[in-house]
């Protein structure tokens, strides 16, 4: 299996968002108006292809020195194979040659442990998101004089 991480190109976005509705609308029953937002005109989203085929995408809004990451959706069949760890990695690594000093992101809970060993740290109270349990996450980065932002 063939397994490609990168930026995705314009025309690409529909399939991210089919891929979006399926994992949220349709599985995690959020609600259609929930999904799909203003942070999407201006977001670089990204995606995991198999072979060819779009089978997960993620977006990274920057505000300032800030990223968010967010809409971090792989399909059924493709998950348990580390496809989302190499999602938010290329992320990462995105927002790092961008000059970003952190980047948060909303967890559901249940995926809480995914994240931390991705080397994100949560802070503050559980919230709901479209009815679903969520914590806030951030990341922080070590900048080349050894100061953590």
């Amino acid at each position: 299996m063939s397994i490609t991480y990168r930026e995705l190109r314009y025309h690409e976005f529909t399939q991210a968002l089919r891929i979006r509705l399926e994992v949220f609308v349709e599985e995690q029953k959020v609600p259609l108006e929930e999904e799909h937002d203003s942070w999407d005109l201006t977001a670089q989203h990204f995606g995991v292809f198999s072979e060819d085929a779009l089978v997960g995408t993620g977006r990274l809004v920057t505000c300032g020195k800030r990223g968010i990451i967010g809409r971090v959706a792989v399909l059924q069949g493709f998950r348990g194979l580390g496809l989302g760890s190499g999602l938010i990695r290329l992320m990462v690594t995105k927002a790092q040659e961008a000059g970003l000093d952190e980047i948060s992101l909303g967890a559901q809970v249940r995926a809480e442990g995914f994240y931390e060993r991705l080397g994100f740290r949560g802070e503050g109270p559980e919230f709901l998101d479209a009815g679903i349990p969520h914590r806030t996450m951030h990341y922080h980065f070590v900048h080349s004089e050894g100061i953590e932002s």
